[in-house]
């Protein structure tokens, strides 16, 4: 049995490519591993407060030096770790905006992002990841083809995720990608 954590980051949800296809991913998953507990989250219905000087100065304080309203203001964050660390397998729908992820999912990507919890320095200074032994799966969609050729220049999104997943630790991932949806002659098979 594992405990299954679904992203979704499309703001079209009824219509949603990078959805279906981690709904596929999940469903293979859970015929590896019947009894799975599965875990969604919508981070576009977050309606999440992106990253501003005074919240990075709360989830880069340490949680003794904060007072009480500042510690329930990180809670929310706090609760993002958790549903993060119980995870044994992560599923991202990121489809590509513009060359690159939903704000939604960056806005996560930084409430996960806190020293000490999810990443730290070694003696030598280097990061280490601390959240380790994850599987993630990105589903990502995209209206052209982006994964070879000219195209491929401009994924922003698979580059980024596994740099930045990597630099906390989840360094195992594999991207599936719906791509050509929107070119005619490539949709049918996309």
């Amino acid at each position: 049995m594992k405990h299954i954590l679904h992203l979704m980051s499309s703001i079209q949800p009824k219509e949603s490519y990078s959805i279906k296809l981690g709904k596929t991913i999940i469903e293979k998953i859970q015929e590896k591993y019947p009894n799975s507990v599965l875990e969604e989250l919508n981070l576009v219905d977050l309606d999440m407060p992106h990253l501003n000087p005074e919240l990075l100065r709360k989830l880069f304080t340490p949680a003794d030096h904060l007072n009480q309203e500042e510690k329930e203001f990180i809670v929310f964050s706090d609760n993002l770790l958790k549903q993060l660390l119980a995870a044994d397998i992560i599923v991202i729908g990121a489809p590509l905006y513009n060359f690159t992820i939903h704000s939604a999912l960056k806005t996560w990507i930084d409430y996960i992002t806190r020293p000490g919890v999810s990443f730290g320095y070694g003696q030598d200074g280097r990061p280490i990841g601390l959240v380790t032994g994850k599987k993630v799966y990105v589903a990502m969609a995209s209206g052209g083809v982006y994964s070879e050729g000219p195209g491929l220049i401009n994924d922003f999104v698979v580059p980024y995720l596994k740099a930045f997943l990597g630099f906390l630790g989840m360094t195992d991932l594999t991207a599936f990608r719906a791509e050509g949806l929107k070119v005619p002659e490539l949709k049918e098979n996309a």
